[in-house]
């Protein structure tokens, strides 16, 4: 099993990325990639404690974390589409 720090630093890394990508892009579009890891990466350290305490409600909390996450991301982009042929 891998230690609980492995996913840590892969969530944080994750969320470091998402920051990055969310900050430094202007459109909105290419935002939402950015957005998308913002909002995985505290699903991640969800599922990796949930993991190492042996609650399976945690993970399926994650997954849910997860599927909004990508949910939002499609939204956004459906608008950011929508506006776009608007202009």
């Amino acid at each position: 099993m891998l230690p609980i720090t492995h996913t840590l630093y892969l969530a944080s890394g994750l969320f470091v990325l998402g920051l990055a990508g969310l900050l430094l892009r202007r459109a909105p579009g290419r935002a939402l990639p950015g957005l998308v890891l913002l909002l995985a990466a505290p699903g991640l350290v969800v599922a990796t404690f949930a993991r190492s305490w042996g609650h399976s409600g945690g993970q399926v909390f994650a997954a849910l974390m997860i599927a909004l996450a990508a949910a939002y991301a499609a939204v956004g982009a459906a608008l950011v589409r929508a506006l776009r042929g608007r202009a």
